[in-house]
């Protein structure tokens, strides 16, 4: 792995900064590391890092995070005249976390304000990703179409007005057939337009529209709109209705920064005392303690519970979970969402494994010329055993084994659905709409996306699109990268530094943890975990000698996914280190420890 070190500085055991090129020695003072940190992160001048340390949520705005006030305007007008003429809403989500939690956000809302409106999430297998004519016959028809998305003792036949959560800004088709059935359609999304941007947008009756934010964080300034004085709906648009929208930002893995950093900083204490039964009971089911909740676990363990029911069956359940008021019902949603989650997690290995071997088979043939032939640039798997539900997910662990763009095709009788998962600065939904003849419909982000193809096309696009990765997918692009703000001596690393560290969370995609370096001696060694996957060191500051003070030189460092690296390390060992300081808490008890990120032993001289 390359190690892309940012600052080009050394901190001394002694807490003094000087440059890598040499230069008069300072004492280190913490706020100045932070301001390195900062900067590394592109924060620069005192005003951004203020906002970025000190986030306000009253900065999340229409207009603070780029969302057009007239088109705006324009859907808060007809929300209202639908709930005055007592017109059928249909809010029209998305079967992932980010358009259920939106989904959520949008019918509560509307529903204290006394609109007849009802939620509506498609059927991953049955209707596909956004908004489509499939769907809204399926409103029209409850009882004739899908069961599966909405009870059909609901009756939407009557529907006047469909808004879109996460979805519908490349639905050009499906709202001109809304349109048709004198539906009006608002949409509000945050995924990229057509390439041709606003001159293809749907001509939809208003757009919400920002990529600045999640589907939900869309949603959640919409619904902004509604408060006005009604005290009950502006408790819950800044308590759970907050937690829902921070929820997503982290699940959807958006930047966290500018109004996505404020919405989760601030949502996350709200999540954190939640009274919500349904978060509370999915919490309990999947053993998270609340108080403690960051958004690793959301990420982790409460996300693809929520995402789980999408994925395998319908996402109907994980909205009632978040919507519920009865404690009974909170139980036994989350009690199933857990049960669907370790389902998809069996498909998904199965599917894993698979698809790897049809790499490492791919690999394996022989070339005219008598060698092995290379991995390819871009990595194309396709098989009818892949259930659509899991393979973004599989895609992602093409990505972690052999990283390289990865796209995962679930075959289908005449059409067939497709994810793709990218590396760092590959841009995967603009290589893939060079060759958008190809695709009945492609859409996505440039580190995620997605697209329908004619079952018989399949073979032929995986050749054209392997053949345009030679060219456009760089050997940058291939390297393993990890960025480290700068070198720090183990010596340094106290509950200070780290108190201090914690003023730049939350942390995630856009805002990692500072990531640090140094060399160490190893003291210990130790492997843990199920089949000893994960490595556990005790390591020294080159310069502590003095044996009677190594209890305070020394410190833990742990490498999840490191536990190969055991044998290849012994005691007294010079390594360099790449990590992360850490806080491990185990009963009641808490101390520093180092999340190790990369290690490299030190050539003997």
């Amino acid at each position: 792995m390359k190690w892309d070190i940012k600052a080009k500085l050394k901190i001394s055991a002694k807490g003094e900064i000087s440059p890598f090129q040499g230069g008069k020695n300072e004492a280190l003072k913490i706020d100045e590391l932070v301001d390195i940190l900062l900067r590394n992160r592109g924060l620069v001048t005192a005003n951004e890092q203020q906002i970025f340390l000190r986030p306000k949520l009253e900065r999340v705005t229409a207009d603070g995070v780029g969302i057009d006030k007239k088109q705006l305007t324009t859907a808060v007008k007809r929300i209202e005249k639908a709930i005055r003429d007592r017109q059928q809403i249909v809010v029209f989500g998305d079967y992932d976390v980010d358009g259920i939690c939106g989904s959520a956000i949008l019918w509560e809302t509307l529903h204290h304000l006394g609109a007849q409106v009802l939620p509506y999430i498609p059927h991953r297998v049955e209707e596909g990703y956004g908004l489509s004519a499939t769907g809204i016959r399926n409103i029209l028809a409850p009882n004739q179409g899908s069961t599966l998305s909405v009870s059909s003792r609901l009756n939407l036949s009557n529907t006047k007005l469909i808004i879109t959560v996460d979805n519908g800004i490349v639905a050009n088709e499906a709202v001109k057939f809304a349109k048709e059935q004198g539906i009006d359609v608002i949409i509000t999304d945050h995924h990229l337009p057509h390439e041709d941007g606003e001159h293809h947008k749907p001509e939809a009756f208003a757009i919400v529209h920002t990529t600045k934010l999640c589907g939900a964080g869309v949603a959640w300034v919409l619904a902004k709109e509604f408060l006005k004085d009604d005290d009950a709906l502006r408790k819950l648009h800044i308590t759970d209705h907050l937690v829902f929208a921070a929820l997503a930002t982290i699940a959807d893995m958006v930047p966290l920064t500018g109004a996505n950093r404020a919405v989760v900083k601030f949502g996350l204490t709200e999540l954190k005392k939640t009274g919500r039964i349904g978060l509370k009971a999915l919490f309990h089911e999947a053993g998270i303690e609340q108080r403690s909740i960051e958004p690793y676990q959301i990420g982790h363990v409460i996300a693809p519970r929520l995402n789980a029911a999408g994925r395998m069956e319908s996402a109907m359940d994980s909205l009632r979970l978040l919507c519920t008021k009865d404690p009974r019902r909170a139980k036994e949603l989350a009690t199933a969402l857990g049960e669907v989650n370790k389902l998809r997690q069996q498909e998904m290995t199965l599917s894993v494994e698979h698809a790897i071997q049809q790499i490492k088979n791919q690999s394996a043939k022989r070339s005219p010329n008598g060698g092995r032939t290379k991995i390819k640039r871009v990595l194309v798997v396709a098989h009818e055993s892949y259930p659509q539900g899991v393979i973004g997910l599989v895609a992602g662990k093409l990505v972690e084994e052999f990283y390289r763009p990865s796209i995962v095709i679930s075959i289908g009788e005449t059409h067939s659905k497709a994810s793709v998962r990218s590396v760092k600065g590959f841009n995967i939904i603009e290589f893939l709409r060079t060759k958008s003849e190809h695709f009945v419909n492609v859409g996505g982000h440039p580190m995620a996306a997605g697209f329908t193809i004619e079952t018989s096309k399949i073979t032929f696009l995986q050749q054209i699109l392997e053949k345009a990765a030679e060219e456009s997918v760089l050997e940058e692009h291939l390297t393993r990268t990890i960025a480290i703000d700068c070198e720090l001596p183990l010596e340094v690393v106290s509950k200070q530094l780290y108190d201090a560290l914690q003023l730049l969370g939350p942390f995630g995609i856009g805002n990692p943890e500072p990531v640090f370096c140094t060399t160490a001696i190893v003291q210990d060694i130790r492997i843990m975990g199920r089949d000893g996957k994960h490595l556990k060191l005790n390591v020294q500051c080159p310069m502590s000698n003095d044996k009677s003070s190594m209890e305070s030189k020394t410190i833990e460092g742990v490498g999840f996914g490191m536990g190969e690296k055991a044998g290849e390390l012994k005691v007294g060992d010079m390594i360099e280190i790449a990590f992360v300081i850490d806080e491990n808490q185990w009963n009641g008890n808490r101390k520093l420890q180092l999340k190790l990120k990369d290690i490299h032993p030190v050539p003997l001289e």
